[in-house]
Protein backbone atom coordinates (compact mmCIF):
# COMPACT_ATOMS: atom_id res chain seq x y z
CA UNK A 1 0.00 0.00 0.00
CA UNK A 2 1.35 3.44 -0.96
CA UNK A 3 1.88 6.24 1.52
CA UNK A 4 -1.05 8.09 -0.05
CA UNK A 5 -3.29 5.04 0.30
CA UNK A 6 -2.35 4.80 3.97
CA UNK A 7 -3.32 8.43 4.52
CA UNK A 8 -6.71 7.81 2.91
CA UNK A 9 -7.41 4.65 4.92
CA UNK A 10 -10.86 4.75 6.55
CA UNK A 11 -12.43 6.98 3.88
CA UNK A 12 -15.08 5.75 1.46
CA UNK A 13 -14.12 5.92 -2.24
CA UNK A 14 -16.38 8.93 -2.86
CA UNK A 15 -14.82 10.70 0.13
CA UNK A 16 -11.33 10.06 -1.25
CA UNK A 17 -12.41 11.65 -4.54
CA UNK A 18 -13.96 14.60 -2.68
CA UNK A 19 -10.81 15.13 -0.62
CA UNK A 20 -8.64 15.07 -3.74
CA UNK A 21 -11.00 17.57 -5.38
CA UNK A 22 -10.70 19.77 -2.27
CA UNK A 23 -6.92 19.73 -2.52
CA UNK A 24 -7.07 20.70 -6.21
CA UNK A 25 -9.49 23.54 -5.47
CA UNK A 26 -7.13 24.90 -2.77
CA UNK A 27 -4.18 24.63 -5.15
CA UNK A 28 -6.06 26.53 -7.86
CA UNK A 29 -7.38 29.23 -5.53
CA UNK A 30 -11.02 28.14 -5.67
CA UNK A 31 -11.43 28.49 -1.94
CA UNK A 32 -15.24 28.72 -1.84
CA UNK A 33 -15.50 25.41 -3.68
CA UNK A 34 -12.92 23.87 -1.34
CA UNK A 35 -14.91 25.11 1.68
CA UNK A 36 -18.09 23.52 0.38
CA UNK A 37 -16.39 20.17 -0.29
CA UNK A 38 -14.63 20.20 3.04
CA UNK A 39 -17.83 20.89 4.98
CA UNK A 40 -19.34 17.65 3.73
CA UNK A 41 -16.20 15.68 4.53
CA UNK A 42 -15.93 17.04 8.06
CA UNK A 43 -19.54 16.12 8.74
CA UNK A 44 -18.89 12.51 7.76
CA UNK A 45 -15.30 12.15 9.04
CA UNK A 46 -14.81 14.77 11.78
CA UNK A 47 -11.62 13.23 13.25
CA UNK A 48 -9.93 11.78 10.17
CA UNK A 49 -6.32 12.99 10.09
CA UNK A 50 -6.16 13.72 6.36
CA UNK A 51 -9.49 15.56 6.36
CA UNK A 52 -8.25 17.74 9.22
CA UNK A 53 -4.89 18.28 7.53
CA UNK A 54 -6.41 19.41 4.23
CA UNK A 55 -8.84 21.57 6.18
CA UNK A 56 -5.93 23.22 7.98
CA UNK A 57 -4.23 23.95 4.65
CA UNK A 58 -7.45 25.63 3.51
CA UNK A 59 -7.59 27.70 6.70
CA UNK A 60 -4.01 28.83 6.09
CA UNK A 61 -4.90 29.92 2.54
CA UNK A 62 -7.82 31.84 4.07
CA UNK A 63 -5.37 33.51 6.50
CA UNK A 64 -7.05 31.85 9.49
CA UNK A 65 -3.87 30.49 11.07
CA UNK A 66 -5.36 30.08 14.54
CA UNK A 67 -8.04 27.72 13.26
CA UNK A 68 -5.48 25.82 11.19
CA UNK A 69 -3.31 25.32 14.27
CA UNK A 70 -6.28 24.05 16.30
CA UNK A 71 -7.29 21.59 13.58
CA UNK A 72 -3.77 20.18 13.30
CA UNK A 73 -3.36 19.88 17.06
CA UNK A 74 -6.64 17.96 17.17
CA UNK A 75 -5.40 15.61 14.47
CA UNK A 76 -2.06 15.11 16.22
CA UNK A 77 -3.78 14.23 19.48
CA UNK A 78 -5.28 11.23 17.68
CA UNK A 79 -2.23 10.54 15.46
CA UNK A 80 0.83 11.68 17.47
CA UNK A 81 3.38 9.98 15.19
CA UNK A 82 2.11 11.40 11.89
CA UNK A 83 5.10 13.33 10.54
CA UNK A 84 3.12 15.19 7.88
CA UNK A 85 0.74 16.57 10.50
CA UNK A 86 3.70 17.87 12.53
CA UNK A 87 5.24 19.39 9.42
CA UNK A 88 2.03 21.20 8.53
CA UNK A 89 1.64 22.29 12.15
CA UNK A 90 4.98 24.03 11.73
CA UNK A 91 3.58 25.94 8.75
CA UNK A 92 0.49 26.93 10.73
CA UNK A 93 2.50 27.90 13.81
CA UNK A 94 4.83 30.22 11.89
CA UNK A 95 1.81 31.89 10.29
CA UNK A 96 0.38 32.28 13.79
CA UNK A 97 3.55 34.01 15.02
CA UNK A 98 4.88 31.06 17.03
CA UNK A 99 8.40 30.75 15.61
CA UNK A 100 9.79 28.46 18.31
CA UNK A 101 6.79 26.17 18.12
CA UNK A 102 7.07 26.03 14.35
CA UNK A 103 10.68 24.89 14.38
CA UNK A 104 9.92 22.34 17.10
CA UNK A 105 7.20 20.88 14.86
CA UNK A 106 9.39 20.73 11.75
CA UNK A 107 12.21 19.08 13.69
CA UNK A 108 9.76 16.62 15.23
CA UNK A 109 8.54 15.73 11.73
CA UNK A 110 12.11 15.05 10.59
CA UNK A 111 12.68 12.80 13.61
CA UNK A 112 9.47 10.86 13.00
CA UNK A 113 10.08 10.39 9.26
CA UNK A 114 13.79 10.86 8.47
CA UNK A 115 13.29 9.11 5.12
CA UNK A 116 10.60 11.55 3.93
CA UNK A 117 11.80 14.59 1.95
CA UNK A 118 9.10 17.15 2.71
CA UNK A 119 9.73 17.59 6.45
CA UNK A 120 13.40 18.22 5.65
CA UNK A 121 12.42 20.69 2.95
CA UNK A 122 10.04 22.60 5.23
CA UNK A 123 12.72 22.77 7.92
CA UNK A 124 15.40 23.89 5.47
CA UNK A 125 13.22 26.47 3.74
CA UNK A 126 12.26 28.10 7.01
CA UNK A 127 15.77 27.99 8.46
CA UNK A 128 16.85 29.83 5.32
CA UNK A 129 14.11 32.42 5.79
CA UNK A 130 15.23 32.82 9.41
CA UNK A 131 18.79 33.54 8.30
CA UNK A 132 20.46 30.29 9.42
CA UNK A 133 21.93 29.29 6.05
CA UNK A 134 24.31 26.65 7.44
CA UNK A 135 21.55 24.69 9.18
CA UNK A 136 19.23 25.28 6.21
CA UNK A 137 21.77 23.78 3.84
CA UNK A 138 22.11 20.66 5.98
CA UNK A 139 18.34 20.07 5.97
CA UNK A 140 18.05 20.78 2.24
CA UNK A 141 20.87 18.36 1.47
CA UNK A 142 18.86 15.68 3.28
CA UNK A 143 15.86 16.54 1.10
CA UNK A 144 17.91 16.43 -2.11
CA UNK A 145 19.33 13.02 -1.22
CA UNK A 146 15.84 11.65 -0.62
CA UNK A 147 14.19 13.35 -3.64
CA UNK A 148 16.85 14.07 -6.29
CA UNK A 149 14.30 15.41 -8.79
CA UNK A 150 12.59 17.82 -6.37
CA UNK A 151 13.58 21.14 -7.94
CA UNK A 152 12.82 23.50 -5.03
CA UNK A 153 15.40 21.75 -2.85
CA UNK A 154 18.11 22.32 -5.46
CA UNK A 155 17.13 25.98 -5.80
CA UNK A 156 17.04 26.70 -2.07
CA UNK A 157 20.29 24.81 -1.49
CA UNK A 158 21.83 27.00 -4.20
CA UNK A 159 20.48 30.10 -2.46
CA UNK A 160 21.94 28.99 0.88
CA UNK A 161 25.33 28.29 -0.70
CA UNK A 162 25.26 31.67 -2.45
CA UNK A 163 24.46 33.44 0.81
CA UNK A 164 27.35 31.60 2.47
CA UNK A 165 29.76 32.73 -0.24
CA UNK A 166 30.28 29.21 -1.64
CA UNK A 167 29.74 30.32 -5.22
CA UNK A 168 31.04 27.28 -7.15
CA UNK A 169 28.82 24.96 -5.13
CA UNK A 170 25.86 27.33 -5.54
CA UNK A 171 26.28 27.32 -9.32
CA UNK A 172 26.48 23.51 -9.31
CA UNK A 173 23.25 23.31 -7.30
CA UNK A 174 21.39 25.60 -9.70
CA UNK A 175 22.73 23.69 -12.68
CA UNK A 176 21.63 20.41 -11.15
CA UNK A 177 18.08 21.81 -11.21
CA UNK A 178 18.52 22.72 -14.88
CA UNK A 179 19.42 19.14 -15.69
CA UNK A 180 15.92 18.14 -14.61
CA UNK A 181 14.15 21.24 -15.95
CA UNK A 182 16.25 23.28 -18.43
CA UNK A 183 13.69 26.13 -18.41
CA UNK A 184 13.58 26.50 -14.62
CA UNK A 185 13.41 30.26 -14.12
CA UNK A 186 14.47 30.12 -10.47
CA UNK A 187 17.64 28.23 -11.37
CA UNK A 188 18.54 30.77 -14.04
CA UNK A 189 17.74 33.56 -11.60
CA UNK A 190 20.14 32.04 -9.10
CA UNK A 191 22.93 31.69 -11.64
CA UNK A 192 22.48 35.28 -12.79
CA UNK A 193 22.80 36.46 -9.17
CA UNK A 194 26.32 35.04 -8.86
CA UNK A 195 27.74 38.31 -10.13
CA UNK A 196 31.34 37.09 -9.76
CA UNK A 197 30.59 34.29 -12.28
CA UNK A 198 28.68 35.87 -15.21
CA UNK A 199 26.57 33.75 -17.51
CA UNK A 200 28.43 32.53 -20.59
CA UNK A 201 27.63 32.95 -24.27
CA UNK A 202 26.39 29.33 -24.20
CA UNK A 203 24.09 30.14 -21.30
CA UNK A 204 22.66 33.10 -23.20
CA UNK A 205 22.10 30.94 -26.28
CA UNK A 206 20.26 28.38 -24.14
CA UNK A 207 18.13 31.10 -22.59
CA UNK A 208 17.17 32.48 -26.02
CA UNK A 209 16.19 28.97 -27.12
CA UNK A 210 13.99 28.42 -24.08
CA UNK A 211 12.40 31.87 -24.35
CA UNK A 212 11.37 31.04 -27.92
CA UNK A 213 9.36 28.07 -26.67
CA UNK A 214 5.61 28.31 -26.25
CA UNK A 215 5.27 25.76 -23.46
CA UNK A 216 6.86 27.53 -20.49
CA UNK A 217 5.06 29.33 -17.68
CA UNK A 218 5.05 33.09 -17.35
CA UNK A 219 7.03 33.09 -14.09
CA UNK A 220 9.80 31.03 -15.68
CA UNK A 221 9.73 33.26 -18.75
CA UNK A 222 10.10 36.44 -16.68
CA UNK A 223 12.99 35.04 -14.60
CA UNK A 224 14.81 33.81 -17.71
CA UNK A 225 14.39 37.16 -19.46
CA UNK A 226 16.02 38.93 -16.48
CA UNK A 227 18.81 36.35 -16.52
CA UNK A 228 19.32 36.83 -20.24
CA UNK A 229 19.59 40.59 -19.71
CA UNK A 230 22.31 40.05 -17.09
CA UNK A 231 24.15 37.59 -19.31
CA UNK A 232 24.05 39.78 -22.42
CA UNK A 233 25.28 42.76 -20.40
CA UNK A 234 28.23 40.74 -19.08
CA UNK A 235 29.12 39.91 -22.70
CA UNK A 236 28.97 43.59 -23.67
CA UNK A 237 25.82 43.16 -25.78
CA UNK A 238 23.99 46.18 -24.43
CA UNK A 239 21.28 46.37 -27.06
CA UNK A 240 20.33 42.74 -26.52
CA UNK A 241 20.49 43.21 -22.73
CA UNK A 242 18.24 46.27 -22.89
CA UNK A 243 15.70 44.38 -25.02
CA UNK A 244 15.62 41.34 -22.70
CA UNK A 245 15.24 43.48 -19.59
CA UNK A 246 12.50 45.52 -21.24
CA UNK A 247 10.56 42.33 -21.97
CA UNK A 248 11.05 41.00 -18.43
CA UNK A 249 9.89 44.23 -16.79
CA UNK A 250 6.89 44.65 -19.09
CA UNK A 251 5.74 41.13 -18.26
CA UNK A 252 6.28 41.56 -14.54
CA UNK A 253 4.51 44.92 -14.46
CA UNK A 254 1.54 43.48 -16.34
CA UNK A 255 1.02 40.97 -13.53
CA UNK A 256 0.51 43.72 -10.92
CA UNK A 257 0.86 47.38 -11.95
CA UNK A 258 2.32 49.72 -9.33
CA UNK A 259 0.24 52.80 -8.47
CA UNK A 260 2.25 56.01 -8.45
CA UNK A 261 -0.71 58.01 -7.13
CA UNK A 262 -1.24 55.62 -4.20
CA UNK A 263 2.46 55.75 -3.38
CA UNK A 264 2.65 59.53 -3.39
CA UNK A 265 -0.52 59.72 -1.30
CA UNK A 266 1.04 57.36 1.24
CA UNK A 267 4.21 59.45 1.49
CA UNK A 268 2.17 62.61 2.11
CA UNK A 269 -0.02 60.90 4.70
CA UNK A 270 2.94 59.28 6.48
CA UNK A 271 4.86 62.55 6.75
CA UNK A 272 1.79 64.41 8.03
CA UNK A 273 0.88 61.71 10.56
CA UNK A 274 4.41 61.44 11.98
CA UNK A 275 5.18 65.18 12.18
CA UNK A 276 4.13 65.27 15.84
CA UNK A 277 4.64 62.25 18.09
CA UNK A 278 4.59 61.87 21.89
CA UNK A 279 7.92 62.09 23.67
CA UNK A 280 9.43 58.68 24.37
CA UNK A 281 9.45 57.55 28.01
CA UNK A 282 12.78 55.74 27.53
CA UNK A 283 15.01 57.66 25.08
CA UNK A 284 17.51 54.76 24.96
CA UNK A 285 14.95 52.11 23.97
CA UNK A 286 16.20 50.36 20.85
CA UNK A 287 19.83 51.42 21.13
CA UNK A 288 20.72 47.86 20.09
CA UNK A 289 19.20 48.33 16.64
CA UNK A 290 20.83 49.85 13.56
CA UNK A 291 18.32 50.30 10.73
CA UNK A 292 19.68 50.59 7.19
CA UNK A 293 17.00 51.94 4.86
CA UNK A 294 16.63 53.36 1.38
CA UNK A 295 15.94 52.11 -2.11
CA UNK A 296 17.20 48.65 -3.10
CA UNK A 297 20.50 48.62 -5.00
CA UNK A 298 21.70 51.79 -3.25
CA UNK A 299 24.63 50.18 -1.40
CA UNK A 300 22.78 49.08 1.71
CA UNK A 301 24.21 45.53 1.69
CA UNK A 302 27.73 46.93 1.44
CA UNK A 303 27.23 49.23 4.43
CA UNK A 304 25.70 46.38 6.41
CA UNK A 305 28.63 44.11 5.55
CA UNK A 306 31.04 46.75 6.87
CA UNK A 307 29.10 47.01 10.13
CA UNK A 308 28.75 43.22 10.43
CA UNK A 309 32.55 42.93 10.36
CA UNK A 310 32.62 44.80 13.68
CA UNK A 311 32.95 42.50 16.71
CA UNK A 312 29.96 44.11 18.43
CA UNK A 313 27.49 43.91 15.52
CA UNK A 314 25.43 41.03 14.13
CA UNK A 315 24.36 41.51 10.52
CA UNK A 316 20.76 40.29 10.47
CA UNK A 317 20.00 41.34 6.88
CA UNK A 318 16.41 42.07 5.80
CA UNK A 319 14.09 41.49 8.75
CA UNK A 320 10.30 41.63 8.43
CA UNK A 321 9.77 42.38 12.12
CA UNK A 322 9.27 46.16 12.06
CA UNK A 323 6.63 45.84 9.36
CA UNK A 324 5.04 42.93 11.22
CA UNK A 325 4.75 44.98 14.42
CA UNK A 326 3.13 47.89 12.59
CA UNK A 327 0.84 45.57 10.67
CA UNK A 328 -0.25 43.87 13.90
CA UNK A 329 -1.09 47.27 15.40
CA UNK A 330 -3.05 48.18 12.27
CA UNK A 331 -5.02 44.96 12.58
CA UNK A 332 -5.65 45.57 16.28
CA UNK A 333 -6.97 49.08 15.60
CA UNK A 334 -8.86 48.20 12.43
CA UNK A 335 -7.12 50.95 10.43
CA UNK A 336 -4.19 50.87 7.99
CA UNK A 337 -0.94 52.66 8.78
CA UNK A 338 -0.60 55.66 9.08
CA UNK A 339 -4.27 56.42 9.78
CA UNK A 340 -4.02 55.36 13.44
CA UNK A 341 -0.73 57.14 14.26
CA UNK A 342 -2.44 60.15 15.84
CA UNK A 343 -4.35 57.83 18.21
CA UNK A 344 -1.22 56.15 19.61
CA UNK A 345 0.21 57.44 22.90
CA UNK A 346 3.67 57.05 24.43
CA UNK A 347 2.71 53.77 26.09
CA UNK A 348 1.54 52.36 22.75
CA UNK A 349 4.80 53.25 21.03
CA UNK A 350 6.88 51.79 23.84
CA UNK A 351 4.82 48.59 23.71
CA UNK A 352 5.43 48.30 19.98
CA UNK A 353 9.12 49.04 20.40
CA UNK A 354 9.52 46.33 23.02
CA UNK A 355 7.59 43.93 20.80
CA UNK A 356 10.08 44.57 17.99
CA UNK A 357 13.03 44.01 20.33
CA UNK A 358 11.52 40.78 21.60
CA UNK A 359 10.94 39.52 18.05
CA UNK A 360 14.56 40.27 17.10
CA UNK A 361 16.19 39.07 20.33
CA UNK A 362 17.81 36.08 18.60
CA UNK A 363 20.05 38.45 16.66
CA UNK A 364 21.60 39.65 19.93
CA UNK A 365 22.42 36.24 21.37
CA UNK A 366 26.17 36.64 20.80
CA UNK A 367 26.66 40.35 20.04
CA UNK A 368 25.06 43.42 21.66
CA UNK A 369 24.10 45.29 18.46
CA UNK A 370 22.42 44.18 15.24
CA UNK A 371 21.52 45.57 11.84
CA UNK A 372 18.09 45.47 10.24
CA UNK A 373 18.55 46.11 6.52
CA UNK A 374 15.00 45.93 5.23
CA UNK A 375 15.01 48.67 2.54
CA UNK A 376 11.25 49.26 2.79
CA UNK A 377 11.62 50.32 6.42
CA UNK A 378 12.10 53.90 5.21
CA UNK A 379 8.30 53.98 4.98
CA UNK A 380 8.16 53.37 8.75
CA UNK A 381 11.19 55.42 9.80
CA UNK A 382 8.98 58.37 10.74
CA UNK A 383 7.67 56.59 13.86
CA UNK A 384 11.00 55.30 15.13
CA UNK A 385 11.75 58.36 17.28
CA UNK A 386 8.69 57.42 19.35
CA UNK A 387 8.86 53.64 19.00
CA UNK A 388 12.62 52.96 19.19
CA UNK A 389 14.14 56.36 20.00
CA UNK A 390 17.58 54.93 20.81
CA UNK A 391 17.97 53.22 17.44
CA UNK A 392 20.32 54.48 14.74
CA UNK A 393 18.79 54.97 11.29
CA UNK A 394 21.13 54.99 8.29
CA UNK A 395 19.81 55.96 4.86
CA UNK A 396 21.95 54.84 1.92
CA UNK A 397 22.03 56.68 -1.38
CA UNK A 398 23.85 56.03 -4.61
CA UNK A 399 23.97 57.94 -7.88
CA UNK A 400 20.27 58.13 -8.86
CA UNK A 401 20.77 56.87 -12.42
CA UNK A 402 22.84 53.90 -11.24
CA UNK A 403 20.33 53.10 -8.50
CA UNK A 404 17.38 53.35 -10.88
CA UNK A 405 18.99 51.25 -13.62
CA UNK A 406 20.14 48.64 -11.11
CA UNK A 407 16.57 48.34 -9.79
CA UNK A 408 15.30 47.89 -13.35
CA UNK A 409 17.84 45.11 -13.94
CA UNK A 410 16.93 43.20 -10.77
CA UNK A 411 13.80 41.04 -10.53
CA UNK A 412 11.66 41.77 -7.47
CA UNK A 413 8.84 39.33 -6.81
CA UNK A 414 7.03 41.20 -4.05
CA UNK A 415 4.32 42.65 -6.26
CA UNK A 416 3.33 45.25 -7.20
CA UNK A 417 6.81 46.76 -7.44
CA UNK A 418 7.99 50.14 -8.63
CA UNK A 419 11.04 48.78 -10.49
CA UNK A 420 9.35 47.76 -13.76
CA UNK A 421 8.86 51.23 -15.28
CA UNK A 422 11.22 54.20 -15.61
CA UNK A 423 8.67 56.80 -14.47
CA UNK A 424 7.65 54.64 -11.50
CA UNK A 425 11.27 54.16 -10.44
CA UNK A 426 11.87 57.90 -10.58
CA UNK A 427 8.72 58.60 -8.55
CA UNK A 428 9.70 56.09 -5.87
CA UNK A 429 13.29 57.31 -5.69
CA UNK A 430 12.29 60.96 -5.33
CA UNK A 431 9.47 60.12 -2.93
CA UNK A 432 11.71 58.13 -0.63
CA UNK A 433 14.35 60.86 -0.65
CA UNK A 434 11.71 63.50 0.14
CA UNK A 435 10.41 61.43 3.04
CA UNK A 436 13.83 60.66 4.49
CA UNK A 437 14.96 64.30 4.19
CA UNK A 438 11.97 65.30 6.32
CA UNK A 439 12.50 62.50 8.85
CA UNK A 440 16.20 63.33 9.15
CA UNK A 441 15.40 67.01 9.77
CA UNK A 442 13.18 65.95 12.69
CA UNK A 443 15.81 63.69 14.29
CA UNK A 444 19.25 64.64 12.93
CA UNK A 445 21.18 63.01 15.77
CA UNK A 446 19.82 59.54 15.00
CA UNK A 447 19.05 59.60 11.26
CA UNK A 448 22.15 59.76 9.07
CA UNK A 449 22.68 59.92 5.31
CA UNK A 450 25.36 57.69 3.73
CA UNK A 451 26.74 58.03 0.20
CA UNK A 452 27.92 54.99 -1.74
CA UNK A 453 30.16 57.14 -3.95
CA UNK A 454 31.76 58.83 -0.95
CA UNK A 455 32.58 55.42 0.53
CA UNK A 456 34.22 54.27 -2.69
CA UNK A 457 36.27 57.49 -2.95
CA UNK A 458 37.63 57.45 0.63
CA UNK A 459 36.90 54.12 2.37
CA UNK A 460 38.74 54.56 5.66
CA UNK A 461 37.40 58.03 6.38
CA UNK A 462 33.84 57.00 5.59
CA UNK A 463 34.07 53.75 7.56
CA UNK A 464 35.29 55.67 10.60
CA UNK A 465 32.40 58.13 10.20
CA UNK A 466 29.94 55.25 9.83
CA UNK A 467 31.10 53.55 13.01
CA UNK A 468 31.07 56.83 14.92
CA UNK A 469 27.48 57.51 13.79
CA UNK A 470 26.52 54.14 15.29
CA UNK A 471 28.37 54.77 18.55
CA UNK A 472 30.96 52.11 17.73
CA UNK A 473 34.72 52.28 18.18
CA UNK A 474 36.80 51.92 15.03
CA UNK A 475 37.89 48.36 14.27
CA UNK A 476 40.22 47.59 11.33
CA UNK A 477 38.19 44.47 10.51
CA UNK A 478 35.56 46.79 9.06
CA UNK A 479 37.99 47.75 6.29
CA UNK A 480 38.33 44.06 5.40
CA UNK A 481 34.55 43.57 5.39
CA UNK A 482 34.71 41.15 2.45
CA UNK A 483 36.37 38.59 4.73
CA UNK A 484 33.44 38.55 7.18
CA UNK A 485 32.13 35.00 7.44
CA UNK A 486 28.37 35.53 7.53
CA UNK A 487 25.32 34.70 5.49
CA UNK A 488 24.43 37.54 3.10
CA UNK A 489 20.83 37.07 1.98
CA UNK A 490 20.44 39.67 -0.75
CA UNK A 491 21.14 40.01 -4.47
CA UNK A 492 24.48 41.62 -3.57
CA UNK A 493 25.80 38.48 -1.84
CA UNK A 494 28.62 38.00 -4.35
CA UNK A 495 29.71 41.65 -4.59
CA UNK A 496 30.19 42.18 -0.85
CA UNK A 497 32.53 39.16 -0.71
CA UNK A 498 34.99 41.20 -2.76
CA UNK A 499 37.10 44.29 -1.87
CA UNK A 500 35.69 47.70 -2.78
CA UNK A 501 35.69 48.43 -6.50
CA UNK A 502 35.31 51.73 -8.27
CA UNK A 503 34.10 50.28 -11.59
CA UNK A 504 30.56 49.20 -10.72
CA UNK A 505 28.72 51.87 -12.73
CA UNK A 506 26.78 50.40 -15.65
CA UNK A 507 24.32 52.99 -16.92
CA UNK A 508 26.72 54.89 -19.21
CA UNK A 509 27.28 51.74 -21.28
CA UNK A 510 23.69 51.91 -22.53
CA UNK A 511 24.07 55.41 -23.98
CA UNK A 512 20.92 57.04 -25.32
CA UNK A 513 18.80 53.98 -24.53
CA UNK A 514 18.55 55.28 -20.97
CA UNK A 515 17.62 58.84 -21.89
CA UNK A 516 13.95 58.23 -20.96
CA UNK A 517 15.14 57.18 -17.50
CA UNK A 518 17.42 60.22 -17.24
CA UNK A 519 14.53 62.51 -18.14
CA UNK A 520 12.25 60.80 -15.60
CA UNK A 521 14.88 61.41 -12.93
CA UNK A 522 15.24 65.07 -13.92
CA UNK A 523 18.72 64.51 -15.39
CA UNK A 524 19.93 65.82 -18.76
CA UNK A 525 19.86 63.29 -21.63
CA UNK A 526 23.12 62.22 -23.25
Amino acid sequence: MSANDLRMAGLAPDAVAALQATARAIRDGRLDEAERLLAGLRTRFPRHAEVLRVGAILRLRQQRAGEATAMLRGAISAHPDDALLHSDLGNASIANGDRDGAFASWRRACTLAPDQPMPWFNLGRNLQLAGDSEAALDALQHCRALAPEFLPAHILAGDALLHLGRFDEAAASYRSALRFHPACGDAWRGLANIKSQPLSAGDCAALRTHLARGDIGEEDRIAMAYALGAGEEALGHYGEAFSALGDANARLRKRAPWSRAAFEGFVDAMLAATASLPAARDPDLGREAIFIVGLPRSGSTLFEQILAAHPEVEGASELPDLGDVVQAESKRRGKPFPQWVADANADDWERMGRDYLQRTARWRSSKPRFTDKMPENWKLAGVLRAMLPGATVLETRRDPLETAWSCYRQPFYQLPHFSCDFDDIAACLRGSERAMDAIRARDPARVRLLSYEDLIADPETRVRELLSACGLAFDPACLDFHRAGRSVRTASAAQVRQPLRGDTARAARYGTRLDPLRVALGLPPT
